[in-house]
Formats: structure tokens, C-alpha cells, sequence
């Protein structure tokens, strides 16, 4: 059974990247005792970029204790903490390629629904002190996934976390994110994609692009990666840095 290792939360703060000061909320610190889960966010959580992250889609941002050890085998590195990816669910199990999107869990007093892939953005680079840390979490297919929120309730370390529904289409968090960051777009893979509604809105832009070149036999480039969609967070070009 899987189950919450821990609970963090933290709230936007300015830090130095680059000569500049960058706001961020990407310093995750676990909680004691148990954490009220709403419909945008934990209780004491917070985001610097509201386009990129929370809000109802991207309520709560999951990570698991595997793919510590496999970064911490990767980077030679045994100095991590819960939280260290800015995710709010530090969890063992729910693997990317187990958990599908749709799939629904009860943690605790609360529900939940598996909503995307994470998208990394650059400041996850800042948090790691190793800015190509967003590239290797593509690169490696460890991106986590995102919570929407369907029944608020507390939650909190040590809960089991029960899988209570299967998604549509059995299409898992590491597949949705192959589909959109490799070169290979089957048509039949991204037909199951836009079919999934708990798909959060900004990917199933990206799918029914994908799906309309793929359609229409345009195979340059990759058509779901556009500004304003899933990987508008992914490169401090299109970020805004406080001075």
C-alpha cells in the first residue's frame, strides 16, 4: 500500500539567480501534524507563479521517495530532503508509470485526481543548485504528476494513500509526458489523450495540437510545445525575474 511520507508546504520568497532576485515558492519544508487540502492548495502553501502552478488543476504536486534514491544515485548526492523537488506529496509508491490520469486516491479526509505530468520549471535548477536539473528530469522521465483536489479534507505524514477509481483510457503520467516531450506522436496514443476530460486544460491543448499536425501530416518540430501551453515554464526566457 502506498502512503505519504510527508507533507510540505512553503510560501514565495525572493532569491538570488543570475544577479537578479527570482520570486518562488520551490523551498517545500515538512509539516508536523496534519495539513487542511482546498480545492487550489495546502493550507500554507503558496505559488509566485499562479500561471504555472496551483490553482485547481495543479493543487497539489506529488514526488516519489524512489525517485530520490534514483537521483541521489545519479547525482552522488545524500543531502536531499522531503520536499527537495518543491513537491507538496513526498510518497512511497505511485510511481509515473503506474499512476494514470483520471486515477483518484483517498488520502486521509481528502480525495484527490491525477491532473498532468509535471512540467519542471527552471527554478527547480535554483532549488538543486544544478540548472539543468528541469532537462535531466525530462530527460530521465521522472517528472511527478499534479493533484486536483475533488473532496477537501486533512491529510497528513503516514496516511495510506487508497487508489479508489482508474483513469479513462489507462494512459499513464509517463506516457502523457512521452507523448508530448519525445519526437514519436502516435495518432491512435494522442486520440486516447484527448479523450481523457481529467486532463488538465493546458495538455489537452498540447495533445489536440500534437493530434491536428499528426492528423494533417505535419511531422517538423513538435506542435504541443508552444508558449502559453505545457512548456512555457520550462526556460527563464519566458519567466519574469524581479529586480
Amino acid at each position: 500500500m502506498s502512503r505519504v511520507v510527508s507533507v510540505n508546504v512553503g510560501m514565495p520568497r525572493d532569491v538570488p539567480w543570475r544577479g537578479k532576485l527570482v520570486r518562488t515558492a520551490i523551498w517545500k519544508r515538512p509539516v508536523d501534524g496534519r495539513v487542511f487540502a482546498g480545492r487550489l492548495n495546502l493550507a500554507g502553501d503558496g505559488q509566485a507563479d499562479l500561471d504555472a502552478h496551483g490553482g485547481e488543476q495543479r493543487a497539489v504536486m506529488v514526488y516519489q521517495v524512489d525517485s530520490y534514491r534514483y537521483w541521489s544515485d545519479f547525482l552522488g548526492r545524500s543531502d536531499f530532503e522531503t520536499g527537495q523537488f518543491g513537491e507538496n506529496l513526498t510518497v512511497e509508491g505511485l510511481a509515473d508509470s503506474d499512476v494514470c490520469i483520471g486515477d483518484r486516491y483517498r488520502i486521509g479526509g481528502a480525495v484527490f485526481e491525477v491532473t498532468q505530468p509535471r512540467v519542471t520549471c527552471y527554478r527547480l535548477g535554483i532549488r538543486m543548485g544544478h540548472e539543468q536539473m528541469p532537462a535531466l528530469m525530462v530527460a530521465h522521465r521522472r517528472p511527478g504528476f499534479y493533484f486536483r483536489v475533488l473532496e477537501a479534507g486533512e491529510i497528513g505524514a503516514g496516511d495510506l494513500i487508497e487508489k479508489i477509481a482508474d483513469g479513462p483510457e489507462r494512459m499513464s503520467v509517463t506516457e502523457i509526458d512521452q507523448l508530448l516531450y519525445t519526437a514519436d506522436h502516435p495518432t491512435e496514443a494522442l486520440r486516447r489523450a484527448v479523450r481523457i476530460s481529467a486532463l488538465s486544460p493546458g495538455w489537452q491543448g498540447s495533445m489536440n495540437s500534437l493530434l491536428d499536425a499528426a492528423i494533417a501530416g505535419r511531422r517538423a518540430g513538435n506542435a504541443g510545445l508552444v508558449p502559453g501551453i505545457t512548456n512555457r515554464y520550462c526556460s527563464p526566457s519566458f519567466e519574469t525575474a524581479t529586480s
